[in-house]
């Protein structure tokens, strides 16, 4: 199914939860709604649900509009982030319910509503937990169980909403990698919302950022990760080291290095922001070489990355460097140690109220 979101308008009281959401979701599709809290995006996934109804704009499924239809009607899976399962039911009885619930014409009788509910536990590997209560399962199976109950009613969009949130982080990554593969099996139109970047780029086709009620961008994860259209985008996804710099003569020194201001749409001298990855902070230990003379605040060398903080010399600010474990035992830093570094790349933008929010040069 095809969703589409026209000018939609949401208020609570003087509160604008959404301020102009257009937004096309293609058949098939895993997009995920990305933001901070407050961003809008739980309120957006429930318009699309029909649990609420927008001031202004329109949501058309498949081309029709459906702002008249019931919650029923839309055929919606919902997939809370705190489950909603029924304590008192059984694992089957709880992936049951909505099948129990239909009008009666609509209804499946006693031994098809059987078959589907076990087809749908073993499709979420769960079939010989069907008689346990929720209570006895872990936080990941409850998840699952709460799937399972959204798919019973054969919905044509499913609609999860920080499905992952309330699970520890290997939990959390490994049924990310299951719902990947469920919904590359199934194909449903699928809409989740998550704050987690790092969820949003590894499951969804598409990633729409919003902040404040706005959608600030949409495309596919290393698109928005690469090419962030906004400053907010690019401090969102993932860690940002950012400086205010002067542009002077079409050129602009960030962090050692120099950048041709052009390439980043800026055509005039002035104050803009930069960002640089910390991955894309280079450090030599010739104090005397090119760069920016720096000395090494702190480091920590565990996981994969070491992150090494390190204070300019010049302007007193601190630059956040990750280096691969290879480059930080070649390079074999110490405390107070006087080193250089450069910006590989960096990304500058002109958004006036991203400058007035300061940072260092």
């Amino acid at each position: 199914m095809e969703i589409e979101l026209r000018g939609l308008v949401k208020r609570f009281g003087g509160f604008t939860a959404l301020d102009g959401i257009d937004l096309k979701i293609k058949p098939g599709e895993l997009m995920a709604l990305l933001g901070p809290s407050g961003s809008g995006k739980t309120t957006l996934l429930r318009v699309i649900a029909g649990l609420e109804c927008p001031e202004e704009g329109a949501v058309l499924l498949d081309g029709e509009d459906a702002m008249g239809r019931q919650v029923r009607e839309r055929r919606v899976g919902f997939v809370f982030q705190h489950y909603a399962l029924f304590h008192h039911m059984t694992v089957f009885e709880n992936v049951a319910f909505g099948l129990r619930v239909k009008p009666r014409r609509e209804r499946p009788k006693r031994t098809e509503l059987r078959e589907r509910v076990m087809r749908l536990l073993s499709l979420v590997q769960l079939g010989p937990l069907a008689h346990r209560y929720p209570a006895q399962l872990s936080g990941g199976q409850r998840q699952r169980v709460a799937l399972a109950r959204a798919l019973a009613i054969e919905p044509r969009v499913l609609l999860l909403d920080e499905p992952f949130g309330a699970l520890d982080a290997k939990v959390r990554k490994e049924l990310r990698r299951w719902l990947r593969r469920l919904h590359d099996d199934m194909r449903l139109t699928s809409v989740f919302v998550t704050h987690d970047q790092e969820e949003a780029l590894e499951l969804a086709d598409r990633v729409a950022v919003l902040h404040e009620g706005k959608l600030e961008q949409i495309g596919a994860p290393d698109d928005v990760y690469e090419h962030p259209a906004t400053p907010f985008v690019y401090g969102f996804l993932g860690n940002a080291n950012r400086f205010i710099c002067r542009v002077q003569a079409g050129r602009v020194q960030v962090c050692g290095n120099s950048f041709r201001a052009a390439t980043h749409g800026v055509h005039h001298d002035g104050e803009v922001v930069a960002f640089v990855r910390p991955h894309d902070i280079e450090i030599s230990t010739d104090a005397e070489g090119e760069g920016a003379s720096s000395i090494v605040q702190h480091v920590s060398a565990a996981g994969p990355l070491a992150s090494v903080e390190l204070l300019l010399e010049r302007d007193g600010i601190l630059v956040e460097a990750a280096l691969s474990r290879a480059r930080y035992h070649e390079l074999s830093l110490s405390l107070g140690q006087r080193v250089t570094i450069r910006a590989r790349r960096a990304r500058l933008f002109t958004d006036g109220d991203a400058v007035g929010r300061g940072g260092g040069p």
